[in-house]
């Protein structure tokens, strides 16, 4: 290992919501594609590999942190931020029970395969407990690995990989340049559920908005039919206005969808989802149906009913959700009973004006200035 050039443990930007317990260990910096017009993570960030030795030495350091605090010793005298980031990465993940590890950034699996697996197999000699490794991917890299390197990166000790498939239109693939394509997302799909690696299919509710929504909707869940991964999880776009959406296209302006368009397109798509053995997941606070929570196909009858009750509310009923659940007085449907808190909503829209003519309108401004503030919404 070439000691003289690490330069310090790293950690990335973000995780999946479900692994809000794991280590996050980065392999790589930012993103390799970088040109999805919805997503402002990683833009003006050069991408590049961090050497397997650092990743490695990140390993080992944790590794010394938690057995340290394991045996009661004092915290270390760290002589740098990198290595007070370290400590405090061990002594979280010590304290979450170190069951998972996430690599990052936004695609682990676009270094080479015998890379990846060495840095797996390290993994597993220093913590030969962790019952989860996983990693963000994007189908294009998934696609380029063969069939015989994806099993051994499997037996390596990477059991779940997440893929941002967002949509398996290729109109709304090419006009939001996701550098893939329907055929590429199945490819990769059941390239992962072969190789025996649990599989998480990301689905962005909205990014058809009106014009699209239905083709989002029907096309999304052909592909998910045929790949049956493990977890669909389902992300709603919210987007500044400013930003093209449909950069690649002269013909069509993106138009968002209000709620009810969401609702429906959601419903669509589980209505369409037909030999699906998975779970069904909205696992993040800017989704407005947070509650669509449930395995398939045994729960597929609940999730679609619990759509179709919001979609058949008197429209005074879905802006009180709307507005409340926005608001976090609301977490469910099942919530506008609660009379304390209705009340609360009810006078808001009141006081604000807000009204089923107007709600949508006045939602997606509150939103546009909450992303422009850095504020959640």
């Amino acid at each position: 290992m070439t000691l003289q050039s690490y330069q310090g443990f790293e950690q990335g930007p973000i995780r999946p919501p479900s692994e809000a317990a794991s280590l996050l260990l980065r392999v790589t910096r930012n993103c390799p594609w970088n040109r999805c017009t919805f997503c402002s993570i990683y833009k003006k960030q050069k991408f590049s590999l961090r050497p397997v030795a650092d990743v490695i030495e990140d390993i080992d350091l944790i590794h010394r942190y938690t057995s340290e605090i394991r045996q009661g010793r004092r915290a270390p005298d760290t002589s740098s931020p990198h290595d007070q980031a370290a400590y405090y990465a061990a002594r979280s993940w010590l304290a979450e029970g170190m069951e998972s590890i996430f690599l990052q950034d936004a695609d682990s699996l676009v270094i080479r395969p015998h890379n990846l697996i060495a840095i797996l197999r390290h993994i597993q000699t220093r913590f030969p407990e962790v019952q989860r490794v996983t990693s963000y991917a994007r189908s294009e890299s998934v696609a380029r690995i063969s069939d015989e390197n994806m099993k051994e990166i499997a037996a390596a000790g990477l059991n779940r990989i997440h893929i941002g498939l967002e949509t398996a239109s290729d109109t709304i693939l090419a006009m939001t340049r996701k550098g893939c394509t329907k055929a590429i997302h199945i490819t990769a799909g059941l390239k992962v559920k072969a190789a025996g690696i649990e599989l998480s299919e990301y689905v962005l509710t909205g990014i058809g908005g009106r014009e699209f929504s239905r083709e989002h909707a029907i096309e999304t869940a052909d592909a998910l039919n045929q790949i049956n991964p493990d977890f669909i999880r389902f992300r709603t776009l919210h987007l500044q206005d400013k930003i093209t959406l449909f950069a690649n296209s002269e013909e069509y302006r993106y138009q968002w969808a209000p709620d009810l368009v969401l609702a429906e397109e959601i419903l669509l798509l589980l209505e369409r989802l037909e030999g699906v053995t998975c779970t069904v997941r909205s696992d993040h606070s800017y989704n407005l149906f947070q509650e669509v929570d449930g395995v398939l196909p045994r729960d597929k009858e609940r999730l679609l009913e619990l759509l179709l009750s919001f979609i058949a509310m008197p429209p005074e009923e879905r802006v009180l959700f709307q507005l409340g659940k926005r608001s976090g007085h609301f977490l469910r449907l099942g919530d506008l009973q609660i009379p304390g808190r209705r009340a609360q909503v009810a006078e808001t829209c009141r006081v604000a004006g807000i009204t089923p003519d107007n709600a949508d309108v006045w939602i997606h401004e509150m939103i546009q200035e909450r992303m422009r503030m850095g504020m959640p919404f």
